[in-house]
């Protein structure tokens, strides 16, 4: 017997559902936000991927040659297809560009809880605007998401950072613009590791100074509130000034759009990929179990690298199903749908033809029906009906075949309706409409 392959997933209909729920939610509060959506290829030039992360990314990614001998990849991420997109139409597209997209993503990886090799992502992403009003949208969206799922502030907190300020803290404490990456990823780290290996991978860039390092890094990391970072920020000079009025305003937007209270400002978060340029965020449980729900953050100057020539300010972050389905599914928020049709229709095996014309008269009003495959007797097809969680049976006998009538019953109440057949599918909308038989 062949299974599905490791990291991989098998969606029968009740989970199906549940991950179909997902995407209703994910697509309603999208809208309402005034996002689009669109689609595109989950296979790319690998050299795409390559371009954005560096070769590292290769033994990450499903790759091959294909037979017009491209190197090409499963897609790991949407943001790179997304600039390739908009690079192409950049010129004719209204500004700003607010896309979302929900898709399935592969990478290569040892599959672990939370993480498969192959899973399903939301994307939200902004461009052409650098106003904080933007950070504030994409950060809002992600919130009313959670909150639409059932999701409140005690069960979720999105870890608010900032690249620049970090740009400025570093040149504070004397790290070069050489040194800086290789500094902002052993921050990355440092939450998943020991104290002594950061100390480590410190020293590393800067020799006999990683221990001093680390400490005053640490000192920053513990700044969590707004007035801490402006206070800081102002402490520097004037230019970084201005990066604490970038904050004002966007704890200002924040608590105008009703989602502050989701909102915690934690320095240690600074993503690590390095084309980050600004505000960058990760949602977490309030338990601190799990991994993170959903990340982003702003990306000016990728389109560039990507495209060559076209420049446009970005930001976006991704929600991933797997983790999200955790977290929902701990706390009773996925929902059971019941598999079950609106109406049965139980007839003769004589009006099997008659009752078949009926039912398609029924699907194209809109109900989903059901009925026997293997022209039983009455009873069984009552057992059957009753099995299948229908709410209505549609009897048809000899008696209602020659009087042009059909029986009605409610299974949840028991009560039975004759009803002309030409009536058959107003009383069906009315009974809808009335909650049942009464």
């Amino acid at each position: 017997m062949f299974e599905s392959l490791p990291g991989f997933r098998d969606f029968p209909p009740e989970t199906c559902a549940q991950r179909n729920h997902l995407f209703r939610v994910f697509r309603t509060v999208a809208r309402a936000y005034n996002f689009s959506e669109y689609d595109a290829p989950v296979l790319e030039p690998l050299d795409l991927y390559v371009e954005k992360s560096g070769e590292e990314i290769v033994g990450q990614l499903f790759h091959f040659e294909d037979k017009g001998n491209r190197r090409v990849a499963l897609r790991p991420e949407l943001t790179p297809t997304l600039a390739r997109m908009v690079a192409s139409q950049a010129n004719s597209l209204p500004k700003p560009i607010k896309w979302f997209n929900i898709g399935e993503h592969f990478r290569y990886e040892r599959p672990q809880k939370g993480r498969g090799r192959s899973f399903f992502q939301f994307n939200a992403d902004l461009l052409g605007e650098t106003n904080p009003l933007a950070d504030a949208e994409l950060i809002s969206l992600l919130v009313a998401i959670f909150h639409t799922l059932g999701l409140g502030p005690n069960d979720f907190k999105i870890r608010l950072s900032d690249r620049i300020s970090w740009v400025h803290f570093l040149s504070d404490l004397g790290i070069t613009d050489e040194q800086r990456p290789s500094v902002l990823d052993a921050i990355d780290k440092s939450e998943r590791r020991k104290p002594e290996q950061t100390i480590e991978s410190l020293e590393e860039v800067v020799p006999q100074k990683g221990e001093i390092l680390f400490n005053q890094i640490s000192e920053i990391k513990k700044i969590d509130s707004l007035d801490g970072i402006v206070d800081k920020l102002n402490s520097i000079g004037e230019e970084e000034s201005k990066r604490a009025q970038d904050w004002l305003q966007l704890i200002n937007f924040l608590k105008a759009h009703g989602a502050y209270e989701c909102v915690k400002i934690d320095l240690s978060i600074v993503r690590g990929l390095a084309y980050y340029t600004g505000f960058v965020y990760e949602a977490f449980e309030t338990t601190g179990e799990g991994r993170a729900l959903a990340g982003g953050g702003r990306y000016d100057h990728l389109i560039k690298k990507l495209s060559g020539n076209i420049d446009m300010p970005a930001a976006g972050f991704a929600i991933g199903d797997m983790t999200l389905s955790d977290c929902l599914k701990s706390k009773g928020l996925l929902p059971n749908y019941v598999m079950s049709p609106d109406l049965y229709i139980i007839s003769s095996v004589e009006n099997t033809e008659f009752g078949i014309s009926l039912i398609s008269q029924c699907r194209k009003a809109g109900f989903s029906v059901s009925y026997s495959l293997k022209n039983a007797a009455f009873g069984k097809q009552f057992k059957e009906a009753g099995k299948s969680g229908a709410r209505y049976g549609l009897i048809l006998g000899e008696d209602e075949r020659e009087k042009s009538e059909i029986k009605i019953k409610d299974f949840k109440s028991g009560k039975e309706k004759t009803v002309s057949q030409k009536s058959l599918i107003e009383e069906l909308e009315n009974l809808d409409e009335a909650g049942g038989i009464d």
